[in-house]
């Protein structure tokens, strides 16, 4: 009778049951005549209990030099343990080691301190870590729940190009690309463009891929490769943005809490705070925002967009993320509606997290008048004929139209409390860092 490989997530299932797992070596005790490996799958990590009395001398002695990341498969018996991480043990009955990490090139990441870079060099060992692989299930359940949640509310996921001719939100953050024939693209800063006619077409939509933006910036909050989810509304303004982003927020939190609590146990991300996180969020005004930084302190003057620590500031003493509006239209991207009492002032929102994280959706209401969009246009000094599909859709049966776009890093960064976004992703990019 064959014994079934099972995954160590699962293992609860098979109580009692001989079954096998393929891994590899996270750790290992020893303790006289008996070890105890801790094998991970990539699932979870579960401790085997090696008795040299039950085994071959041979296996017993092979597993309990084993060195660090060796990958085996282990068969054994599995037995309720309370006081075992996951609650389950294996007893082991046999092993197959498939390959020995070499004692003379050992594994370069052990218990150990190591500095941030020599881990950033590592990058694609240190995932293997019990904190990378819990920030990464995090981050999966963050996208799940976003798809969810759209999916769920009528929008239709299509996917925009990487490759675009044009800029989206100025042309001294673009990363520039040899196109055939001598022709110059960009790697796209957000699908919102394209996305606006897509919602033409099929009035509630949204795309979800990696964007890229060019600032030479080297905060804990930037990467110049990230991914970002833009719905985008047809017949929608400024306050239905606000009601789906806060939704969105909402559920992603629910989400997280419901099926991430032992990854987050392992960040030891206090989630009370998580769990304080309630609809309706605070609103206030640009205007309203400046004076309230202004009195703790900040230099900001009217007509400045917010720093990190502005971010902080205002967020300070509240568990909630604070929604601000009405930016000044100078500091915004061309294509804002102006609000119509007060044309200097955009229609646009920035969604604020708490706990220092920032600026987490930034959207709003576009221009859908085709004048006032190709005057602005030439304000921000970008070619109006680079955009004459963008005009086609005020053309052709415009209407108000609205959206946003949140950064899934500095949102996983936010539900783990990482001190900087460069875990939230597998492989990141950063000013000076393109490796591995």
């Amino acid at each position: 009778m064959s014994v079934p490989r099972v995954r160590i997530a699962g293992i609860g299932r098979h109580d009692g049951e001989t079954v096998s797992i393929a891994g590899w070596l996270y750790n290992l005790r020893r303790s006289g005549k008996i070890c105890f490996p801790l094998v991970r799958d990539g699932s979870g990590i579960i401790q085997c209990v090696a008795v040299k009395a039950t085994l071959p001398e041979e296996t017993f002695e092979a597993l309990k030099n084993l060195t660090q990341e060796s990958s085996l498969i282990v068969t054994g018996k599995v037995r309720a343990e309370a006081r075992a991480q996951g609650g389950y043990e294996l007893d082991v009955e046999s092993v197959e080691i498939l390959q020995r990490v070499s004692e003379e090139s050992p594994y370069p990441i052990t218990p150990k301190e190591h500095g941030i870079d020599f881990l950033m060099d590592h990058r694609h060992l240190w995932l293997r870590s019990r904190r990378q692989t819990a920030i990464l299930r995090v981050r999966h359940e963050v996208i799940k729940a976003i798809r969810d949640y759209f999916d769920s509310n009528g929008f239709t996921l299509v996917d925009t190009p990487i490759f675009t001719p044009a800029a989206c939100e100025g042309t001294t953050t673009l990363f520039e690309v040899d196109y055939f024939e001598d022709e110059k693209v960009y790697l796209t800063q957000s699908g919102q463009l394209y996305n606006e006619a897509n919602a033409m077409a099929l009035g509630r939509v949204y795309c979800f891929g990696p964007t890229f933006r060019a600032e030479k910036s080297k905060t804990r909050r930037h990467l110049t490769e990230f991914w970002m989810v833009e719905p985008e509304m047809a017949y929608a303004g400024l306050e239905d943005v606000k009601t789906l982003a806060e939704g969105l927020v909402v559920f992603c939190i629910g989400r997280v809490l419901e099926n991430r609590r032992e990854e987050l146990a392992v960040l030891e991300r206090d989630v009370s705070k998580l769990e304080a996180v309630k609809t309706p969020f605070p609103r206030m005004r640009y205007d309203d925002a400046v004076e309230l930084l202004r009195r703790k302190g900040s230099e900001i003057q009217w007509g400045g967009d917010f720093g990190n620590t502005d971010e902080t500031l205002l967020t300070e003493g509240s568990p909630q993320p604070i929604l601000v509006d009405r930016f000044p239209t100078a500091i915004k991207a061309f294509y804002f509606q102006p609000d119509d009492e007060n044309p200097k002032l955009a229609m646009g929102v920035d969604v604020i997290a708490p706990e220092g994280y920032g600026e987490i959706i930034g959207g709003g209401q576009r221009i859908h008048d085709p004048e006032l969009l190709l005057r602005r246009l030439k304000e921000h000094d970008l070619p109006p004929e680079a955009f004459n599909w963008y005009l086609d859709l005020r053309r052709y049966g415009t209407v108000p139209h609205a959206g946003f776009g949140m950064g899934v890093e500095r949102f996983v960064a936010w539900m783990c409390g990482t001190e900087h976004i460069r875990e939230c992703i597998a492989y990141p990019r950063m000013l000076y860092r393109t490796r591995p």
